[in-house]
């Protein structure tokens, strides 16, 4: 008989924990998010500070059995975080790797946190430091198989060294990683993923700057289904590197290379 009702018990608690955090928080998410343009930068910055608050509380709060549900939670109020780009415009993305440090660690196997992580924080923050140590991290948790293409992470990751530290020769190690984790998979995508991640890997092995090999990792940015803003980024450092981007009628973008360095 007890142990019937702390059967039924416990889960209402459990329930009424999670409901009470998102009771606290959605309202003065909903504050944050609803930008509004008399709002001044110092009270801006003041609902920053108070968002990093309650990420921080997040992260000390305990999931009862719940981290996959607390980290797509966290994860959809990032989306709305990031697509503020009113505020994002005046704030900046400072915030981005504070919501991964909680999505990753509630749930290290969630591969499209990976790609977001990437963008948002490398990108846009400028913090390819974070964003590495985070996408290491998580890796601790991934195999080749599980999740289903996690290879991608190593992907992200070589984009990271290569684009934004600078550092071709650990690049060189993820994308070479990369290709060795698709390899294990027989589809037409993993395949592709391996043979470009191969490719990649060569090209950073015999010359380390390797402007061929920036314009096939920023090709990757480009065909990540990526916002607007990252798209026209991808777009011009292309451009800059040598290459040229043309769209194709079906809407597709063809990259052009410069000759081989």
């Amino acid at each position: 008989m007890l142990l019937s009702r702390k059967a039924i018990v416990t889960p209402f608690i459990i329930f009424a924990c999670i409901l009470g955090v998102g009771l606290i928080q959605f309202p003065r998410l909903e504050k944050l998010l609803n930008s509004k343009k008399s709002a001044s930068l110092e009270t801006l910055e003041k609902d920053i500070k108070s968002e990093k608050i309650r990420l921080d509380f997040i992260k000390r709060m305990p999931s009862f059995g719940y981290k996959n549900l607390i980290g797509d939670w966290v994860y959809l109020n990032f989306l709305q975080y990031f697509g503020d780009d009113e505020v994002r415009d005046k704030t900046g993305y400072s915030l981005s790797p504070e919501y991964f440090e909680v999505i990753l660690e509630r749930d290290p196997r969630f591969l499209a946190a990976y790609r977001s992580l990437s963008i948002s924080t490398s990108l846009y923050a400028a913090m390819p430091e974070r964003a590495i140590a985070l996408s290491e991290k998580g890796l601790k948790s991934l195999s080749p198989s599980v999740p289903e293409k996690s290879y991608y992470v190593w992907r992200y990751k070589g984009t990271d060294e290569l684009l934004f530290l600078g550092n071709p020769q650990a690049a060189q190690e993820s994308f070479a990683t990369a290709a060795n984790w698709a390899r294990n998979f027989s589809d037409e995508e993993s395949q592709f993923i391996a043979a470009t991640s191969q490719k990649t890997a060569e090209f950073l092995s015999r010359n380390p700057n390797s402007k061929y090999a920036q314009i096939s990792t920023w090709t990757m940015v480009l065909n990540n289904q990526v916002d607007d803003k990252t798209r026209k980024r991808a777009i011009r450092e292309i451009e800059a590197l040598g290459g040229k981007v043309i769209q194709t009628p079906e809407g597709n973008s063809k990259i052009v290379f410069p000759p081989k360095d």
